[in-house]
């Protein structure tokens, strides 16, 4: 299949997964009415063309949070990537690279970030989960300095995780029961070429960032027991202090949708803030990350660096991004259909569609520096529907 957008990458990863890991990576929080206003928000902004403009020249070129970027996308810190495709984190990290894409990492990576980090050539970014062992915390964060990591994105909107129906119903959440093991074997066997690649050609099995504070023998069912133990639900202001007189380099929060959090952020030390609703997985019912973005945008001011993430699908929903306050996006449901799709090769396509979507909108929007993009681009300035 010769994927054309993003959409033909979500197609061949959910033929190509086992039912739990897709619906895992494509589902959302409780009825999905979050996860669907990402898109649909997005989708339902008009934008304006423009004509007999010179457009013989455009760029796409940035700078976010100290790093050169070709164009104003980064990869979003997505969870258990290295079960999508095999080593996957390493394989998305080389792709982002070759691109010119930053490429953030989770905690809950399939990989370690040594391993990613022996990889590339360059530093990436890393999205830090408040473990309740700070002893355990401030390891990690010597690690990070260790492998050069000089931005952290710690994840604010996940004090506790949020229900998904569509991993009750596949078994992943609570499925512990012979009939449930069955099922999931099952699926494993129906999808040979996914079980070779991950299964065998992927060795070894381990959360490589966090394997040293779990359980020996957790494996990817006991997993999710562990982060509804292990994640703090207690954390507060007061340890985004204390991880601002810990951490060096640049500290942004991701999870931000109201401008008083947004301006609490920048006051405590933030260094950039991620517009984000988790992608619609954690509370259903929130705005969009769209609708969300031009109150933080101006709150904000200039201050900081803004990214959002949450329901970008194309080149088009980037350029709207930037017209209503953000800096840059950040994409994750895109690259994990890409990665689970083909591997690091779809990762590279994705970033390519990506691009090539922009370089023609921007033609047709009359623009030449995606830098210099405002509300002018947007009809009746970006009213939401």
């Amino acid at each position: 299949m010769n994927c054309a957008d993003v959409g033909d990458l979500r197609l061949l990863a959910r033929r190509r997964l086992p039912r739990f890991l897709f619906e895992y990576v494509d589902g959302g929080a409780f009825a999905e009415q979050t996860m669907r206003r990402n898109v649909d928000d997005l989708q339902g902004i008009a934008v304006r063309q423009r004509i007999l403009k010179d457009v013989s020249d455009i760029n796409l070129g940035t700078e976010l949070l100290g790093d050169a970027a070709a164009m104003p996308v980064a990869l979003a810190p997505v969870g258990l990537a290295g079960l999508y495709a095999r080593r996957g984190e390493v394989q998305a990290a080389r792709a982002a690279e070759a691109a010119g894409a930053p490429f953030c990492m989770s905690t809950v990576a399939g990989c370690s970030m040594e391993e990613v980090r022996g990889a590339v050539q360059r530093p990436f970014w890393f999205q830090l989960y408040m473990i309740r062992d700070r002893g355990f915390m401030h390891a990690l964060l010597d690690r990070a300095e260790a492998a050069g990591i000089t931005n952290l994105f710690l994840t604010v909107d996940l004090p506790v995780s949020s229900t998904r129906y569509r991993d009750i119903r596949t078994g992943l959440a609570g499925g512990r029961g012979a009939l449930a093991s069955i099922g999931r074997m099952l699926e494993v066997m129906r999808h040979p070429a996914w079980a070779f690649d991950v299964g065998v050609m992927g060795r070894p099995h381990a959360l490589g960032n966090v394997a040293g504070v779990m359980p020996p023998g957790t494996g990817l069912f006991g997993f999710f027991e562990w982060v509804a133990r292990n994640y703090d639900p207690s954390v507060t202001w007061n340890d985004i202090a204390w991880l601002r007189e810990r951490w060096r380099g640049r500290l942004v929060l991701k999870g931000v949708l109201e401008p008083e959090d947004a301006q609490a952020a920048v006051a405590a030390g933030a260094d950039g803030i991620v517009v984000s609703n988790h992608g619609g997985r954690q509370l259903d019912g929130a705005p969009s990350t769209i609708s969300a973005l031009p109150a933080v945008a101006d709150a904000v001011a200039g201050r900081a660096t803004v990214l959002m993430d949450s329901g970008i699908r194309s080149g088009l929903d980037v350029l709207r991004a930037l017209a209503l306050g953000a800096d840059g996006v950040m994409v994750g449901r895109a690259w994990a259909y890409a990665l689970a799709a083909q591997g690091g090769p779809g990762v590279t396509r994705m970033l390519e569609i990506l691009r090539q979507e922009m370089k023609v909108a921007m033609a047709l929007l009359g623009e030449t520096d995606v830098r210099k993009l405002g509300r002018e681009i947007l009809v009746n300035r970006g009213t939401l529907p």
